[in-house]
This record gives C-alpha cells, structure tokens and sequence, in this order.
C-alpha cells in the first residue's frame, strides 16, 4: 500500500530571495529561472519549489494513472510535510478527491481545501483529470481543514470593460472566509474581451505572492510583470505556468486573450486590502 501511495517528487528546486537592485541587473533568461515556474503539473508526480520568500511553497500534484502521497521534502527536515505548515489547495482540472488523515473530500473544478497544520497523510486520489495546485506556508497554530467550493468563495466584481479588466475576484482561503495562520488564497475570472488582471498595480511590502495562470485558450500566452513601479520588467507566461512575486515588486498581467489566475499569498499581514496602490501613468 505505502509503495503504491508512495509519491515521485519532479523538479524539486529551491528559490532565493533577490535584492531589487541586483533585479535591475538580471537578463531575460535570469529572470526566468528566478521568478518562473514552467512546469507545474507532471502526470504521476507531485511537484514543488520551496522559495525563500516567506519560505512559501508552490506546486502541482497529478495523480493520473495513481495515488499520490504528500511526502515530506529534504528543505522541510520535518518528519511529514504539514508538521509546522498549513497548505491550500485548489482544483483546476476534473473532479477529484483529496485525503487529509483519513477524510475524503471531493473537489470539483475550482474547489478548494485548506489543510492546516499537524495533519499527517494527505493523499491525491488516482484522477486521469484532476489537476491540483497547491501552496504551503510556516504554520503557528493547527485550524481545522475545511472544503471551500467555488460558491461559497467571498466573490467581488472588479474592473470594467472600457479598461479591459472586468472580471470576478473569487477570495476562497482567505480570512474572510476561514482562518489560517498566513496563507491566502483565491482565483480571479476576466470576463470575455478583458485581459488586463490586478489594475491599479501595487505592491505589499509585508507578504509575497505567487500567481498561476490557467484558463489560457491554446495558442494565447500572458505578459506577467513584475519589479519596482519604476523598473519593471516582463515574463512571458503559458498556460498552467506560475511566477512569483516578491514583496517590493508589482505583479500584474495581460493576455492575448481573456483567462483565469490564482493568487497565493504569505507573510506577516492578513489584511487584503494592505496595498500600495501605484497609479498606471506612474509606471515605468
């Protein structure tokens, strides 16, 4: 049983923390090792990348053909992965179900679950469509798991179509809905012929984000940025690709075509609305 349950980590890497000054000096290709993660869902396999940003962790689990356990990782030295973490995990593909110690919980398409700390087995359950992206943040206190279905998600409507960034703000794992220790977590929606996501820029100097693109039509690609408000640079993002975005930098994006994205958020601030709002014609 422990065999067959038994999970692969792919791509397990580390990322460091960059000061803005040495970003200013960073390539394209640079930039893309630091702040892209190109390959989050792997069939069979859990992946991860542990970021010294708020030591956040960010991957994808694809239990295809098998079961798949949430092992400890080696940058953890904990003896399971949720022993001083709490994580968040969303469901971008096809129905499935995740086990926390034991318990089942169904996840359909945008579902999400939060898991906190001290539970020991957390199990992927064999799905040949269910894709699970996931965030995993220090944990000081064990709050219930709980499933948050796309319904029950604190949903605002933001933006507009004159501005091209209509869409719906979906807060799913975030202090107005349940509590956790740091970690927060929700999707966005643009509707039809909007592409921009996250206007006004800003930036939180008190938690990091990572953000995770889905949704993206074949064939169309997003422009993520990122930086200080007066020394921006750009990513090109794919479908079901992610970036990460430190504390002093913008993170904002825009697609050839409408799509979705999961923001993921850790630090010291619970507050959604801390922001440092930056005005669009102050940008350079």
């Amino acid at each position: 049983m422990r065999n067959r349950l038994r999970t692969l980590i792919l791509m397990s890497n580390v990322r460091y923390a960059i000061h803005p000054e040495h970003f200013k000096t960073l390539d394209t290709e640079t930039i893309r090792k630091a702040f892209l993660l190109d390959t989050i869902f792997v069939p069979d396999r859990i992946t991860h990348t542990y970021t010294h940003y708020d030591r956040l962790i960010v991957g994808g689990a694809h239990p295809a053909t098998r079961d798949l356990k949430l092992e400890t990782l080696p940058e953890l030295k904990a003896g399971f992965f949720l022993e001083r973490r709490e994580i968040g995990i969303i469901n971008v593909g096809a129905s499935g179900v995740v086990v926390a110690d034991g318990v089942s919980y169904p996840l359909e398409n945008k579902d999400a679950l939060y898991i906190g700390r001290s539970v020991k087995e957390v199990v992927f359950q064999k799905s040949a469509g269910a894709l699970y992206y996931y965030n995993s943040a220090p944990a000081h206190h064990a709050y219930p798991t709980r499933k948050v279905t796309l319904a029950e998600a604190d949903a605002v409507e933001a933006g507009a179509i004159e501005t091209a960034n209509q869409r719906t703000i979906r807060k799913l794992l975030i202090n107005s809905v349940l509590p956790t220790c740091q970690l927060q977590m929700g999707l966005t929606e643009l509707k039809t012929g909007s592409v921009w996501n996250t206007m006004p820029p800003h930036t939180h100097d008190r938690r990091m984000e990572a953000y995770f693109y889905f949704d993206v039509p074949q064939g169309q690609t997003v422009c993520h940025f990122l930086g200080e408000p007066q020394e921006t640079r750009h990513i090109w993002v794919q479908n079901h690709q992610a970036v990460l975005s430190p504390p002093w930098s913008v993170h904002a994006g825009a697609g050839t075509s409408n799509y979705s994205f999961i923001w993921g958020m850790a630090g010291e601030n619970l507050d959604y609305n801390d922001m440092d709002a930056v005005k669009p014609t102050e940008l350079r």
